[in-house]
């Protein structure tokens, strides 16, 4: 793929370069601020924008904030964002959009799984660091559609936030893959989420499980 990688940590940036680099990928340009960042993502349109949250030039969210400028730019553009810390501003949001992810800085260190969220987030699907998805759940209210789905319905769709593939939710939870996708026929029944040629039901269901 033809990546773009906005990371104010020369170190970091150089490291997550070569490590993409060896593994067959483009370095299609970087970015060590959000606005150098913007301007690079629309000069050379890549495969893949890898986006730490936090940058220059006010080094809180402004990572966050670039990907939503982008993502106005193009709405199916696929952008990983990365983060040392736990931060959840902006994030629903980009998760209903599809080809997202976001994960802690320290999954990159994990390189088969890291380069397997890569591909999956440039296909159009997600990939949510575990504890991300746990910062967003909010607990249980009055009237709240997850209420009706089971301990063993909850845990498939907790994978599935993270952006697993019904196999590989399967192979974590010693299942069987036609039970997985019982699971996820009974988890689109229960939240009401109908198959209509305008919607990508298994982003509909994380984003129901994000915000209750």
């Amino acid at each position: 793929m033809r990546i773009v990688i906005g990371e104010d940590s020369a170190l970091f940036r150089e490291g997550l370069s070569r490590l993409l680099t060896e593994n067959g990928h483009e370095i299609a340009g970087t970015a060590a601020d959000a606005d150098g960042l913007v301007e690079v993502v629309r000069a050379v349109d890549p495969e893949l924008t890898i986006i730490d949250v936090r940058m220059p030039p006010t080094m809180t969210d402004d990572g966050a904030r670039a990907a939503k400028v982008l993502r106005d730019d193009a709405p199916d553009r696929p952008i990983l964002m990365l983060s040392q810390h736990v931060e959840t501003r902006h994030v629903v949001e980009l998760v209903g959009t599809g080809a997202f992810g976001y994960l802690l800085k320290d999954r990159v260190l994990r390189v088969a799984d890291f380069l397997d969220a890569m591909r999956r987030v440039a296909d159009g699907g997600s990939a949510l660091d575990p504890a991300i998805v746990a910062a967003l759940v909010t607990p249980t209210r009055v009237n709240d559609p997850l209420a009706a789905l089971s301990a063993r319905e909850r845990e498939v769709l907790a994978l599935v936030a993270e952006g697993r593939s019904n196999s590989a939710i399967a192979a974590e939870l010693v299942l069987a893959e036609r039970t997985v996708e019982t699971h996820m026929r009974s988890i689109f029944q229960k939240l009401r989420i109908d198959d209509t040629p305008d919607s990508h039901r298994r982003v509909l269901a994380v984003l129901t499980h994000l915000t209750g």
